[in-house]
């Protein structure tokens, strides 16, 4: 397998204040556990282009964009919700994070990689089309989507999502849309306590009580994304990889552990071998344990590559 591992030095530059969980630290945890474990190195890597206008547009509305544009500051932090905070670089770098999944789609259809994992940040999942919130300023994996469709054709996609929190923004974006599949599990109720139980028939909703373990979460899963993945046959896959759900994360009460990231990795590239020529991207979304993020993207990677899990040390790194 060529799995490509799509990243970009400037996603430092966005910042959210030294206390706040969203940091430029998430970064250099996953790229220092992965370079310890040797899965780095086994990457195609390559680095994020900044998402167009027109790229971005196709999600969300040209008002908002502006609007969102004028308020950048030109110095220091200003906040756009209670948690989402915009410093005088984060929209360049938001833009890159958009358009990191844009590449990793052209890798897939260009026949470059047979997947893709961008680490980038700011995440994006809450970004609904006229609104920025929960740390997310446009909805990177919406925004690939939507190229993927412009630009080659796509018919029939997935998105499936394992964030701790429900992806309201690509809900927002795509409910209702039949030839988008979104699957998206999360401890219910919970941040952003909209979306919990949409009505949209194209949306498969896996909510998860508070201590769900490995064994509840991968039934759960086979239960409701297994049969509406086959039913919808998709022709790609896009994956919002949130690692927050994590027994060690502090933002929630799930109870997974690294393997399960490797588990529900394998399972969607078994998916997309069947249905979707192995087209498969992922981008990052939540996790906010460093140690466990680490470790937990290097799982998720290890199983892009093709490769049996092997248990990393609980230990900082």
């Amino acid at each position: 397998m060529i799995t490509s591992f799509i990243t970009h030095p400037h996603c430092d530059l966005h910042h959210m204040g030294p206390e706040h969980p969203e940091s430029p630290l998430r970064l250099e945890a996953i790229r220092k556990r992965m370079a310890l474990a040797g899965i780095l190195q086994q990457t195609m890597q390559s680095e994020a282009r900044q998402a167009s206008d027109e790229q971005l547009a196709r999600v969300h509305p040209q008002r908002h964009l502006v609007a969102l544009g004028k308020c950048v500051p030109e110095h220091g932090l200003i906040n756009l919700d209670n948690d989402t905070f915009m410093n005088p670089h984060s929209l360049d770098v938001a833009r890159l994070a958009a358009g990191a999944v844009v590449r990793g789609i052209d890798q897939v259809y260009r026949h470059q990689a047979d997947n893709v994992f961008c680490a980038v940040r700011p995440p994006g999942h809450h970004a609904e089309a006229t609104e920025a919130m929960g740390f997310c300023f446009y909805n990177n994996v919406a925004v690939g989507a939507a190229h993927a469709r412009a630009k080659y054709g796509v018919k029939r996609l997935a998105i499936l999502d394992f964030d701790v929190h429900q992806c309201n923004g690509t809900i927002d974006i795509f409910a209702n849309d039949p030839d988008v599949l979104i699957c998206t599990s999360y401890q219910y109720p919970f941040y952003p306590w909209r979306y919990l139980r949409p009505e949209a028939e194209n949306v498969v909703c896996t909510p998860l009580d508070s201590g769900t373990d490995s064994v509840a979460f991968r039934h759960a899963i086979e239960r409701d994304w297994l049969p509406a993945l086959q039913a919808h046959r998709p022709e790609l896959i896009l994956v919002s990889a949130g690692f927050d759900a994590h027994r060690a994360d502090p933002m929630a009460e799930l109870c997974l552990d690294d393997e399960d990231y490797h588990w529900i990795t394998t399972l969607i590239m078994d998916v997309a071998r069947i249905y979707a020529g192995k087209r498969l991207v992922s981008v990052l979304e939540g996790g906010y344990d460093l140690d466990a993020l680490g470790r937990s993207a290097t799982a998720h990677v290890q199983a892009l590559l093709g490769l049996p899990y092997t248990r990393e040390e609980e230990k900082a790194i």
